[in-house]
């Protein structure tokens, strides 16, 4: 298994898990770029968002669940924070297993 993200649910790769439920689980970025950031992955090996149906809307709406959830934990959920998916090489995705970055805990600039 080459995939980091695919490693780390597996259990081969250590990280720090925020939260799982069945089909995501979500853990710090080694490289925070805020007080706050949390990579949230599908359980399953996934590469673009399109795939993501594959799942199901049950799981995609555990996915938004799990985002709100998170976003309580950590204290973002009233002063805001970002949801980034980065989807392809010219978006900056340097992992190609689909994962959403929660940022937030610092007030942001514009994206341009």
């Amino acid at each position: 298994m080459a995939c980091i993200f695919c490693r780390i649910v597996s259990g081969e790769v250590n990280a720090d898990i925020v939260e799982e439920t069945n089909n995501f689980i979500a853990f710090r970025d080694v490289n925070p770029v805020a007080p706050t950031h949390v990579l949230l992955v599908p359980k399953q090996h996934i590469e673009s968002p399109i795939s993501l149906q594959t799942l199901g809307g049950e799981a995609l709406q555990e996915m938004f669940q799990l985002i709100d959830k998170i976003a309580k934990k950590e204290n973002i959920e009233k002063s805001g924070y970002r949801l980034i998916l980065n989807n392809g090489k010219d978006a900056g995705q340097e992992i190609n297993h689909l994962h959403f970055h929660i940022i937030g805990g610092r007030k942001m600039g514009r994206l341009g």
